[in-house]
């Protein structure tokens, strides 16, 4: 039994190398890497590879899992240190610092998600639930309008991401962000109508 958590904690291991090579990989937009070689490059056999990741896509949604833990993790920490509007609108700006920090890793997930991965699909519903967390919370405070849902607020973090060629994406990424948080904000006079 005592041998079973080393070798637990060597799978832990190389399970992490390889999501942490993926990612870096993905970071450059070297999509086209043969799968063997991601085993090569983590420093471990192919067969850990197939072990923990049958597929590219196996070993893309891990990595994507991992980029939805972060941020979901980032709007808990916002919703327990900030008022309900100032933590959705601190993640929506925090996104677009993410989105600008890691393109090559968004071009290579938003690829497979043309491409219709279901792998990735669940990530994509995890992230809209998070951001749906935020919207009920302001919502909730009355400082946010109740006739826009999470739905819209991604499509338009969607249309940021689709963008991201633009020469002056981050300045124009920010501008729709103030847009959209201006537009979600419950007009003055309009709280307590809801409320009856």
């Amino acid at each position: 039994m005592t041998a079973a958590k080393p070798l637990r904690a060597d799978a832990r291991r190389n399970r992490d190398a390889l999501i942490a090579t993926a990612r870096e990989v993905f970071e450059t937009g070297d999509y086209d890497l043969r799968f063997d070689d991601f085993a090569r490059l983590a420093g471990v056999g192919t067969g850990t590879l197939y072990r923990h990741f049958p597929t590219r896509e196996a070993l893309a949604a891990a990595v994507y899992d991992e980029e939805i833990a972060t941020l979901r993790d980032r709007a808990g920490r916002l919703r327990d240190t900030l008022p309900p509007d100032e933590a959705l609108a601190a993640f929506l700006r925090g996104m677009v610092d993410h989105m600008h920090a890691h393109q090559g890793l968004a071009r290579t997930l938003a690829a497979l998600m043309a491409a219709g991965s279901d792998a990735l699909a669940e990530g994509s519903r995890a992230l809209e639930r998070t951001v749906g967390d935020l919207v009920a919370a302001a919502v909730a405070d009355g400082t946010v309008r109740d006739d826009v849902g999470a739905g819209a607020v991604m499509m338009a973090l969607h249309g940021i991401g689709a963008a991201r060629d633009r020469p002056d994406w981050r300045a124009e990424a920010e501008d729709v962000v103030t847009l959209l948080v201006a537009g979600l904000r419950r007009p003055p006079g309009d709280a307590v109508r809801h409320e009856h």
